[in-house]
């Protein structure tokens, strides 16, 4: 569908690629981006013919996160970020998820892509936990999933300094994920895919679920304590003003 905010291209008969697309809204998570990601997921994983599904966005722009409005309903009480659990919409694919992340991922965005199978970045690209810099703690999984796949010391600084990295930074700082230039990332990402295709859906699967299953079993613990936090650091006055003054940096 033309100038849908996420799309779904069959690539081959056992490829699928996912596509965040929202360009007025900078692929934050407004609700059209979110009620496209959860169909594309939806659609994917019933496929038995798919084995493999790429994560990605446009331009340089992979996802960036809530949008001020909603960050301002969480600050009044009126929603949770559990409300739409688009962080384990990669983890509970059944298939791998790769997540090209090809631009910035901010955030909420950052997150939702380090909860894939394979995570592959952009040197050119910014990449940061920054909910600190608006005074609140946390969310989405991102103090499960940033110590896991970054590595403890990396991943605590990223959540609490708030700090914005390049990729050629984290590369820098030794993470495990291939940082490529940014025009051979989502190529990178379909080699990898073909790569997998190769071998049977069922094992594929079985193999995913025993890799991820500590992820799958710790997340709900994790998320029950950031939505215990965010109840403490969430709705002070501060956080308010914050949210309203310096939300929405301009990256390009």
């Amino acid at each position: 569908m033309s100038g849908a905010p996420v799309t779904v291209t069959e690539l081959s008969p056992a490829i699928a690629q996912i596509t965040m697309q929202d360009e007025q809204h900078k692929n934050t998570f407004s609700n059209e981006l979110m009620t496209g990601l959860f169909r594309a997921f939806e659609q994917v994983g019933a496929n038995p013919a798919y084995k493999a599904v790429i994560l990605t966005g446009y331009g340089s722009y992979f996802a960036s996160g809530g949008t001020r409005d909603s960050l301002m309903q969480i600050q009044e009480r009126k929603i949770k970020f559990t409300d739409a659990a688009l962080y384990s919409l990669a983890l509970d694919c059944p298939i791998p998820v790769i997540s090209a992340m090809q631009g910035h991922g901010i955030g909420g965005g950052f997150a939702m892509g380090l909860f894939a199978d394979f995570v592959v970045l952009s040197q050119e690209s910014i990449y940061t936990a920054n909910f600190m810099q608006y005074g609140f703690t946390p969310g989405m999984g991102a103090t499960l999933i940033l110590p896991r796949k970054l590595g403890y010391s990396l991943g605590t600084q990223m959540l609490m300094s708030a700090r914005t990295y390049y990729g050629r930074d984290l590369r820098a700082s030794g993470v495990a994920f291939p940082v490529l230039p940014r025009a051979e990332v989502v190529p990178y990402s379909r080699e990898l895919a073909e790569t997998l295709a190769e071998k049977p859906r069922v094992s594929l699967v079985t193999l995913k679920d025993h890799l991820v299953a500590d992820i799958r079993a710790e997340l709900p613990g994790y998320i029950a304590r950031e939505v215990a936090m965010h109840e403490t650091t969430f709705h002070q006055s501060e956080v308010r003003d914050l949210i309203t003054s310096h939300y929405g940096g301009t990256h390009r």
